[in-house]
């Protein structure tokens, strides 16, 4: 049967290198021109549990996984039991014999690993090379994915691959998966493409104790890190984490933390030492479930408050969240030049969904730079917070023998030296309420919204980071409109009066003429309509929820089937 796009998912437990298998699958069909989504699901242990990866392959652009699958690949018997209801019935069911009992096609990949004297791990190259048998792809093309994605014992992978391929020939090539007119596109997670967007910023330093789902940057900048011309530190606790680049971006070195939930919690003090001692802070803030440790391997979209109100006191910061790779990359470059212009925190919202799913990505370089922040001229005694008119003081570094360069987490005056005089507080206060005025009209200046699908739609879904995907997919096959905050903090309410209603009082127009929405649907992943909220309070107009918060993202088939029942 020919199929327009392909899913399958891959099963097994820990251990069994479902991770590596999902990416060996992506490869194949990238390699076969498709666009390419991974989607990850493993629970918190090192051995036992269920872990599987869906990989969606279609001719054009996805960013989401379906619920539904193509084809089948259990390596035991549990992803029999747990995914046979995503099965359509020309599905293809593809299982290892030596473990599983099922109908479908049954290669004995147990059999052949152990007979060759390999770990149980290299089924899963049996099984990338039945199912490259079954699509129809030449050989050549299965071997090349395995010695792009195998480390060890390559040629050994490679004659286990030739055995599971030949068995698998024949009557069983009934995919017919077609070779498109396509050249292959870089594989990427949301997580390298945050590390890539950072570096593309200008940092030099990442800091990082590692916390699932934001690990991966650590893992990916430190393993790249010569060819990157950075440097990454793993030091003993989170606290140590944030201090550490705050003392870097002191001496002049753009630096990024990532973290989640529990560690951004321990970081909360320095992050507010940020907004007195006007520090440039990128903060990666990879949600999870929580709270407390809470779901610690799944995805969630529940910190938005947390992210908007973090620290004591008042200051300005600006709180972004991109929605796929390549929004990954650009909004994090931005993020440092941000951070880096006015002297602010800024917090990079992902998630689970995003940070470690796997996108085809095509990163375009040029909307990502190094900007240059206000630097000290060298004219008069340097004064490290000088009051100017958009609250924002030339930096100088530790070093320039022109300057006394201080940084105070007390109140201050403009040289840095602390007071507790009303006349001095006030104008350290409304110094920086000028920077947080200052950052608003710089964003006013940015596309910080996006929109998708029937710009003519009288029927809005709005939503924000990883559930961009899905809800984008569902609005174009059903004609609706996509409205997507790319910034939450500060919110951009003059770009969202446009796509939404509002609740604003009479004499209190909005900012140009525009038709009201018949229906404003927020789609989100939590349980409580954080972004919902968000808007309520800024005045816009908001009629339905939709939300799911079991840990797991949206898939378009599910969501698609969710709002036709709100529209009913």
């Amino acid at each position: 049967m020919v199929r327009n796009e392909y899913t399958v998912l891959i099963g097994g437990q820990a251990g069994d290198g479902i991770k590596q298998a999902g990416n060996a699958i992506a490869r194949l069909f990238n390699r076969l021109g498709y666009w390419i989504f991974v989607y990850e699901d493993y629970p918190s242990l090192i051995r036992g549990g269920h872990n599987f990866a869906v990989i969606r392959a279609a001719p054009q652009r996805i960013i989401a996984h379906k619920d539904k699958v193509d084809v089948l690949i259990a390596l035991n018997q549990d992803t029999i039991a747990q995914h046979t209801r995503r099965l359509s019935p020309d599905s293809l069911v593809i299982f290892d014999s030596s473990a599983v009992k099922a109908q479908g096609l049954a290669v004995p990949m147990g059999e052949m690993v152990k007979s060759k004297n390999l770990p149980p791990i290299v089924r899963n190259t049996a099984a990338l090379a039945v199912l490259g048998a079954v699509t129809g792809a030449d050989f050549s093309i299965v071997e090349d994915v395995i010695r792009s994605a195998t480390k060890r014992s390559v040629e050994e992978n490679i004659a286990v691959a030739k055995e599971a391929y030949a068995q698998a020939g024949g009557e069983h090539n009934h995919l017919h998966v077609p070779v498109l007119d396509n050249p292959p596109k870089p594989l990427l997670n949301g997580n390298e493409a945050i590390a890539l967007g950072a570096v593309k910023g200008g940092m030099r330093l990442h800091v990082a104790y590692p916390m699932t789902p934001s690990s991966p940057i650590l893992h990916y900048l430190a393993a790249q890190a010569d060819r990157l011309n950075i440097t990454t530190i793993h030091p003993e606790s989170e606290i140590a984490v944030i201090g550490i680049a705050q003392g870097a971006a002191y001496a002049g070195v753009r630096s990024m933390v990532a973290t989640s939930g529990g560690g951004f919690a321990l970081m909360v003090e320095h992050f507010s030492l940020a907004g007195q001692a006007e520090i440039p802070t990128v903060v990666v803030l990879g949600q999870r479930p929580g709270p407390s440790t809470g779901l610690p391997t799944y995805t969630d979209q529940a910190d938005l408050f947390f992210a908007l109100y973090a620290g004591h006191g008042e200051f300005p910061r600006v709180v972004v969240a991109p929605g796929d790779a390549e929004q990954a990359f650009e909004l994090t470059a931005e993020a440092m030049n941000l951070a880096w212009k006015f002297q602010s925190p800024v917090i990079l919202l992902s998630d689970k969904e995003l940070g470690e799913s796997t996108f085809s990505t095509v990163l375009d370089e040029n909307v990502a730079a190094v900007k240059e922040p206000p630097l000290w001229d060298g004219g008069g005694e340097y004064k490290r917070y000088a009051l100017t008119d958009d609250g924002v003081s030339p930096l100088a570094f530790p070093g320039d023998p022109r300057a006394t360069v201080k940084s105070n987490s007390y109140e201050h005056d403009e040289m840095g030296i602390t007071t507790e005089e009303s006349p001095l507080v006030i104008q350290a206060r409304e110094k920086r309420l000028r920077k947080g005025r200052a950052i608003e009209a710089e964003i006013r200046n940015r596309e910080a919204v996006r929109t998708y699908g029937n710009p003519e739609s009288d029927i809005v879904l709005v939503t924000w980071g990883s559930t961009k995907g899905p809800v984008v997919e569902v609005a174009e096959n059903l004609g609706l409109k996509v409205v997507q905050p790319l910034y939450l903090q500060p919110l951009p309410v003059w770009e969202l009066e446009k796509h939404l209603g509002t609740t604003r009082p009479p004499g209190e127009p909005a900012a140009r003429p525009y038709e009201p929405p018949r229906k404003v649907i927020a789609v989100e992943v939590n349980s409580t309509g954080r972004l919902c909220t968000w808007l309520r309070y800024h005045g816009h107009r908001v009629d339905e929820s939709i939300l799911k918060y079991d840990g797991r993202p949206f898939a378009v088939d599910e969501l698609e089937e969710k709002v036709k029942g709100v529209l009913q």
